[in-house]
């Protein structure tokens, strides 16, 4: 699937947190690959909303394959849950993810990761809970209880509004019993 294709697709005014303002976008979920030769983009999903996929003549019409509107409404969690599989299914060797709270948030996409037996790098929302040895935490408690040295400044390099910096902590997620 060619992403050229669908230049209609789901093109309109939306929010663009990238960009930092409204601009007219379609949503994609990109797959990147980053070893120690470099990084490249090799899997690509167009994310189709629900207006789109209840709509089988207007999907024709941009040239969006029947299929696409056949699966129903994937979210883009479960878009990069299919590069992610295809990606391992081709043998192509992976240890870890990183993504954004979009894919934070949802206990599938971290189910999936852990199925798949990848370590992972995903962003949170600090009210989000997880395990801790002793039960459930939010993770603002655990961000607290965390010594100085744990945390890392990271670029996600320049966005409209200036840097886009990030504070990484790095640590090592309590076993599983």
């Amino acid at each position: 699937m060619q992403l050229e294709k669908f230049r209609r697709a789901d093109l309109r005014a939306k929010d663009s947190g990238t960009a930092g303002r409204v601009e007219n976008s379609q949503i994609g979920v990109f797959l990147a690959y980053a070893g120690r030769s470099g990084r490249a983009l090799i899997d690509r999903e167009l994310y189709l909303p629900e207006s789109w996929i209840g709509d089988p003549d207007r999907c024709t019409e941009a040239g969006i394959p029947e299929s696409c509107c056949r699966s129903g409404l994937l979210t883009k969690p479960r878009l990069a849950e299919m590069m992610i599989a295809r990606t391992l299914d081709a043998g192509v060797a992976a240890g870890w993810v990183a993504a954004d709270a979009a894919y934070g948030r949802d206990g599938r996409f971290r189910a999936f990761c852990e199925t798949r037996r990848l370590s992972d790098v995903l962003e949170v929302p600090v009210r989000h809970t997880v395990a801790d040895l002793d039960g459930r935490r939010r993770v603002d408690t655990l961000v607290a209880r965390a010594p100085a040295h744990a945390w890392h400044r990271v670029s996600a390099g320049p966005g409209e509004r200036g840097e886009r910096a990030y504070r990484l902590g790095v640590g090592h997620p309590p076993h599983r019993r």
